[in-house]
Order: C-alpha cells, then sequence, then structure tokens
C-alpha cells in the first residue's frame, strides 16, 4: 500500500487548517451570510405564505407557487449571468460583461470593494435581494397569470430589467453610483423597481375574473399576519446587511428600520380608525410594508429622528394614494394590481427615496460609503443648515434622476418582456381556469377535505 500522501492542491493565501484568509473578516462573513438567510426568509417562507393567505382559497397553491417559483429560478440565473451583469466588469455604464459566477478560485477571492468576505457570500448576499424582487412582482400578477408565462417572465425581467438598475445603483463602477445616488440597501433596486415593474406586467397581463377582482377576501388573516411577521423580521438582515460589515452602521440601521416600521404602521392604522372608525389587520400590515420600504434607502444614513418623520409620511401618503386617489385616477383603476405593491412599493419607495435625499447626515453617509468628495452624500437639510446649498440641491437632483431612471427602464423593458412572452404562450390564464383556480391549474387545493 502506497503511503505517499497525496498533494491537495489550495488558493493562494488560504489556510488550510481553518479554510480562512488573511484579508477575511469572520464576524463580518458570519453576519453577512445571517442576513443574506434572514432576506431569503422573508421570501420563502414569509411571501409564501403570505400571498398564499391574502388571495381567495382557491388561489392559495397557485398564488404561493409563484413565489417559491421565482425565488428557484433566480438562482441559477444569478450565478450564470446576473451577478456579473449586476456587479462585474463594466460593458457600459448601465451594465456588466455577462459571465458565469460559479467558478471554485473566483468564490474564494475577497469580494469586491476590500469588503473582508468572500466572492462566494456576496453571491449568496445579492441573490437574495435580486430573488425577493421577482417574488414581490409576483404580488401584482395573483389570481390571472399563467404560470408558464410567469416561468419564461422570471429570467427574462431579471437579465435585461433588474441587472441594468442594479449595475447602474450598486455597482463601483455604475453611472448613478459614481454621481452619488444613496440607496443603502433597494429602495431604487429593489422596491422602486419592483413597484412599477408589478403594475407594468399587471397592465399587460390584464385583471382578474370579475367576481374575484369584486370581492377578494383573504383566506386566511391569521397566516397572513404570520407572513408579514416573517418580512418584518428579516428586514432586519434586509437593512442591516447593507454595510457588509458587523458594525456600528449596521446596528444603527437595523434600529431605524424598525422605528420607521412601527411608526408608520401606527399611523395607517390611526388614518384607518379615523376616516373609517376601525383599525384594519390588512391596512395595519400595508402601513408596516410601507414603513419598511421607506426607510430602506436611508436606514443607516440619517438619525433616529428622521426615521420616524419618515414613518409618519410613510404611513399617510401610501394610505393617501391607495386609498383615496386610487379611486380617482382612471389608469390606476383599470390595472388590477392584486396586493396593491405600486402604492406599497413604487410610492413608497419613491418616497423614500426624496426623504433620504433631504435628511441623509454628511457624517454618516461618508462613513458608509467611505467617500472622501465632500460635495457628494449631504441631504438637502444639513446643507441648508451648513451653508452647503449647492450640495444638497445636487443630492436631490441626484435622487430624482435616480427615480426617473428606475420608472423608465422598468416601463420599458417590463413591457417588452411581457410581449417577448406573449409571443411564445398566452400571458393570462383561460376563463376556465380562472373560474376554478388552483386546481385547474395544479391539480392541487389548499384544503382537500
Amino acid at each position: 500500500m502506497n503511503n505517499t500522501t497525496m498533494a491537495v492542491p489550495f488558493p493562494a493565501n488560504l489556510v488550510p487548517n481553518n479554510a480562512s484568509t488573511y484579508w477575511m473578516n469572520k464576524g463580518d462573513n458570519a453576519w453577512q451570510l445571517t442576513a443574506a438567510t434572514l432576506v431569503g426568509i422573508q421570501s420563502v417562507p414569509g411571501q409564501v405564505i403570505l400571498y398564499g393567505s391574502i388571495v381567495k382559497e382557491k388561489w392559495a397553491v397557485n398564488s404561493a407557487f409563484m413565489a417559491l417559483y421565482a425565488f428557484a429560478a433566480v438562482l441559477p440565473c444569478w450565478i450564470g449571468w446576473g451577478y456579473q451583469m449586476s456587479f462585474g466588469d463594466g460593458l457600459v455604464p448601465f451594465l456588466g460583461i455577462p459571465s458565469i459566477a460559479f467558478d471554485e478560485k473566483y468564490l474564494l477571492k475577497q469580494t469586491f470593494n476590500g469588503e473582508k468576505f468572500p466572492n462566494a457570500t456576496m453571491i449568496y448576499f445579492q441573490f437574495a435581494f435580486a430573488a425577493i424582487t421577482l417574488v414581490l412582482i409576483a404580488g401584482a400578477l395573483l389570481g390571472r397569470m399563467n404560470f408558464h408565462a410567469w416561468m419564461l417572465f422570471v429570467p427574462l425581467w431579471l437579465t435585461f430589467s433588474y441587472t441594468f438598475v442594479c449595475y447602474s445603483i450598486w455597482s463601483p463602477n455604475g453611472w448613478l453610483s459614481k454621481m452619488g445616488i444613496i440607496d443603502f440597501a433597494g429602495g431604487f433596486v429593489i422596491h422602486l423597481a419592483s413597484g412599477v415593474a408589478g403594475f407594468t406586467a399587471a397592465f399587460w397581463v390584464g385583471p382578474r375574473a370579475t367576481k374575484d377582482r369584486e370581492r377578494s377576501p383573504p383566506n386566511n388573516i391569521l397566516l397572513l399576519l404570520a407572513g408579514a411577521g416573517l418580512q418584518w423580521m428579516g428586514w432586519s438582515g434586509f437593512n442591516g446587511g447593507a454595510p457588509y460589515v458587523a458594525s456600528t452602521d449596521s446596528s444603527l440601521a437595523i434600529l431605524n428600520t424598525h422605528v420607521c416600521t412601527a411608526t408608520s404602521l401606527l399611523t395607517w392604522m390611526l388614518l384607518d380608525i379615523i376616516f373609517f372608525g376601525k383599525p384594519s389587520v390588512i391596512g395595519a400590515t400595508q402601513g408596516m410594508t410601507t414603513g419598511l420600504v421607506c426607510i430602506t434607502p436611508a436606514a443607516g444614513v440619517v438619525q433616529g429622528w428622521a426615521a420616524i418623520i419618515m414613518g409618519i409620511f410613510s404611513g399617510s401618503i401610501p394610505w393617501y394614494t391607495m386609498m383615496v386617489l386610487h379611486e380617482k385616477i382612471g389608469l390606476s383603476k383599470q390595472v388590477d394590481d392584486t396586493t396593491a405593491i405600486f402604492h406599497t412599493h413604487a410610492v413608497a419607495g419613491s418616497l423614500g427615496a426624496i426623504l433620504t435625499g433631504f435628511f441623509a447626515h454628511p457624517k454618516l453617509c461618508h462613513f458608509f460609503y467611505q467617500a472622501s468628495e465632500w460635495e457628494l452624500y449631504v441631504g438637502l437639510a444639513y446643507a441648508v443648515h451648513s451653508g452647503q446649498y449647492k450640495a444638497g440641491v445636487k443630492q436631490m437632483g441626484v435622487q430624482l434622476l435616480g427615480i426617473i431612471f428606475v420608472v423608465l427602464v422598468n416601463i420599458i423593458m417590463t413591457s417588452l418582456v411581457c410581449l417577448l412572452v406573449r409571443f411564445a404562450v398566452p400571458l393570462r390564464l383561460t376563463e376556465d381556469e380562472l373560474q376554478i383556480g388552483d386546481n385547474a391549474i395544479h391539480y392541487e387545493e389548499a384544503h382537500v377535505l
């Protein structure tokens, strides 16, 4: 028997006994993996439970399955080409070069910007964000989209819409990133994008069956609350993971997130009581969501008092657009947005982007972005206070430019994706399937007695 020890090749700088390198911080790496998993839990099981319970019973399986499929389908596309298109070497100022991100040597290398963890961790973390964006879009399409069309829509939209916005805003080489746009954890990239894309896709798919649209009570409000609770608690990873380190900034981001969310929920609930006489559980969860969305672009770059003010705005302005303006605007009445994702994500996301440009604290911004130019990342409120009017106006201009860019990209690319899918399969279920629901589509039902 040959006792000669075979040489096992190790990547450069990798220490065999603990598989660490001199540049990796174990605490940061552990937190980033935990944060990514918390974001994943928001989708699976969070949104899966929420979607399965917020619709009529006949749509419970289909709605939950749309979320589950989207989460699974994004991952192979993400490692196959999406990640590099979003964060890799630049092809153009708004897109990276498509290439695979699953090579073993690449996965073990230090990730971009000198963060103290490997590419494998960053890919997983950013996958959770990409996946939840598609899961959120599904919320606008529940109860009528052809599941086969959804299967095609997910990889196409990820490729031709999400990557454009993500590279532009979050990649160090993106054009809006270089201009100094402030999007701490995805107010633009995820929430504004999903809200606009969901509304646009809902326009192309068409409305639910008349009976479903006129009256569609949740089949299980208690389960809806469970899904919403997972979403809220998972947001600690959503915003807390944005600094890429286990730092004081991540602590501030998490606390601001929960403060804004609680304030927003209470504001929405009080408005329901004042104008409708009773507090609504579903309304409270909507207020919770708008608070989470609004604080996301600002979580680690604003002070606590600003988070409270943002919560008041996020609990009132989307409430007004949903409960009052919605019935007065022709287009919003025509488009059937099943879970009101336009109001909870597009409106709240835009609101958060603007308020971030106003309340962003320059010292917190420079701590987060590690920037040396003090002309960038200055909220308008602080710019006025310190006499830096030009910098504050410029920041608001960049925030507004980001909103316009995200809206236009998602209207155009979502429309093109829907038209392309329509050539292959119908976007909408047949009338018989719309009447029957889950049993006609999947041969399965939520509750079989």
